[in-house]
């Protein structure tokens, strides 16, 4: 079973410039009603704003930990209206 398949994203080994497409990637491959948890080493604000300027579909985004070594976010796609 792979880390996306377990609901965890760890993105703290994956070279900086691959983690936003694969993150945008597990994204898409939920479904609605689904989350899975990213796992990172600095606080992913920027992709916050970028899922808010790129994605037409509402997402949820729950810190579950704030650093200062370990940054966890529960990342969701909403429930069609």
């Amino acid at each position: 079973m792979t880390a996306a398949a377990a609901g965890i994203l760890d993105v703290r080994t994956i070279i900086p410039r691959e983690r936003h497409p694969l993150i945008f990637k597990t994204f898409r491959d939920l479904a609605p009603g689904d989350a899975f948890l990213l796992v990172n080493d600095h606080d992913p604000k920027p992709l916050y704003y970028q899922f808010q300027a790129e994605l037409g579909e509402p997402f949820q985004w729950d810190y579950l930990e704030s650093g200062p070594e370990v940054w966890k976010v529960r990342i969701g796609k909403s429930e069609p209206k």
